[in-house]
């Protein structure tokens, strides 16, 4: 398409999670859009992240499912996993909901350009030699699969999240370097289609962002299902074999294995975009913005991956959503990062929002913690599933932090968002009455425990 004569309203550079949402926005508020991605809309989140890997891992459940049917009384087998079938689903799954986004963009008259662009001025846009002008641009490049210093990335043998999910085979053995979120995601699917897993991870426990508790309970959970995991352990090389790969680690150990997945996280994308040149401040590649998203430069603003923030696809969506809406003239407040519910999807799940204990002991001196174990619960015994809600209070003030393990508890994060965003008091929740039998009781029994009235629980 040609560039517009007059400058539009705003210009997006990235039409991934934060960029689209506030191309979205934008539009709904009657300003004028260009939205601006090389790939394909949606970005990392709907091609190569959260949509695609929770499509694994519901295909990975279902094969636990039918392995492991006769605990549930039914007589199943499991004749094997079908990767062309699996990433059949998958990409059906993507295709479908990229499909509704593009209408989305359409249906509301934002101007879609195709093409890698770069930031040309404080208030342009150069794509392919077409210059889009902007009263606004907002930076939404996103970010890319890391690897280690030393770590060379084949794509075969040594590869990322993105190599991972276009897999044509189940590979007998895996090492994964990293045991964050993306680490335990994959561990934890491959491990359900019978892959011999093993997590390397440099810190002392899985998911180290994650209350430790929880990070005991998942651990605990891994070892039942035979996924090994090196604990504290730095890799100090990883050599190609005859047959495959070995990682070795500085603790003098080695593991071999026929691929290794690096999983240590993501990185800005920012390089050679032009955001130096126009005076944007970074840092370690990172755009540096404030409480509203604003970045040095008045006219441009920032979201997502490419900000030192959470690296959640619902982070995007509401940082995209607060551009929007501030450039409009909206009243907007700055977002309260530690509000955002966390959730790594692996079996079980974990979920969280607010302070962990750590942090609150950090931040208010004494705290109060009660967790319950999911034993008690009903639906989690149908369920065959073990873990815990770990509640964190302020001594006689609101709870502050809600910490939970368990098959399927994502779930329950909405409500324990409401719970440490409404700064809502023990005894607030416990009136509440919770459906039963829903894993939802376990939130309301912590909170009846907490408030000194246990029903299924021991004060």
């Amino acid at each position: 398409m040609s560039a517009p004569s007059s400058p539009a309203d705003l210009v997006v550079l990235g039409g991934g999670s934060g960029g689209y949402a506030a191309a979205l926005r934008a539009a709904e508020l009657g300003m004028s859009v260009v939205l601006v991605e090389k790939d394909k809309l949606g970005g990392t989140c709907l091609h190569r992240g959260c949509i695609p890997t929770k499509a694994l891992l519901h295909a990975g459940e279902v094969a636990d499912l039918a392995r492991d049917g006769e605990q549930f009384g039914v007589k199943t087998s499991l004749a094997g996993i079908d990767m062309d079938g699996v990433n059949a689903y998958k990409d059906g799954v993507v295709s479908r909901l990229h499909k509704g986004l593009q209408g989305l963009v359409k249906g509301r008259g934002i101007s879609y350009v195709e093409g890698e662009g770069r930031l040309a001025s404080p208030t342009a846009v150069e794509v392919g030699g077409q210059r889009y002008e902007g009263r606004h641009v907002l930076l939404a490049t996103g970010s890319y699969a890391r690897t280690l210093p030393g770590v060379e990335i084949d794509g075969t043998r040594v590869i990322t999240s993105d190599h991972a999910l276009g897999l044509d085979r189940v590979p007998a053995s895996a090492v994964v370097l990293g045991g964050g979120v993306i680490g335990c995601e994959f561990a934890s699917a491959w491990k359900s289609f019978g892959v011999d897993v093993t997590i390397v991870e440099a810190l002392p426990h899985l998911v180290p962002l994650e209350d430790e508790s929880s990070s005991k309970l998942l651990e605990r959970a891994f070892r039942r299902r035979g996924i090994g995991f090196e604990l504290g352990s730095r890799v100090s090389a990883v050599q190609t074999t005859a047959d495959g790969v070995r990682v070795e680690l500085e603790n003098g150990r080695s593991v071999e294995a026929e691929l290794v997945l690096v999983a240590v996280g993501r990185g800005p994308i920012s390089d050679g975009l032009g955001y130096a040149e126009a005076g944007i401040a970074t840092d370690r590649g990172y755009v540096l913005v404030d409480e509203l998203c604003r970045t040095s430069v008045p006219t441009v603003s920032a979201v997502g991956d490419l900000i030192p923030t959470l690296q959640l696809a619902h982070v995007g969506f509401a940082e995209g959503i607060l551009v929007a809406e501030r450039l409009a003239g909206l009243p907007v407040t700055p977002i309260d990062y530690a509000g955002v519910p966390r959730i790594t999807y692996s079996d079980p799940e974990v979920a969280s929002v607010g302070l962990t204990e750590a942090q609150a002991r950090e931040k208010h001196g004494e705290v109060r913690t009660l967790t319950y174990d999911l034993a008690g619960n009903g639906r989690s015994q149908i369920l065959k599933t073990a873990g815990a809600v770990k509640l964190v209070q302020v001594p006689d003030g609101p709870v502050v932090g809600v910490h939970v393990v368990g098959s399927r508890v994502g779930e329950l994060i909405a409500e324990a968002q409401l719970i440490y965003n409404w700064e809502a008091l023990p005894d607030e929740v416990a009136a509440l009455i919770h459906p039963h039998p829903t894993q939802s009781e376990a939130i309301g029994e912590a909170h009846l425990a907490l408030a000194g009235k246990p029903l299924h629980a021991h004060s």
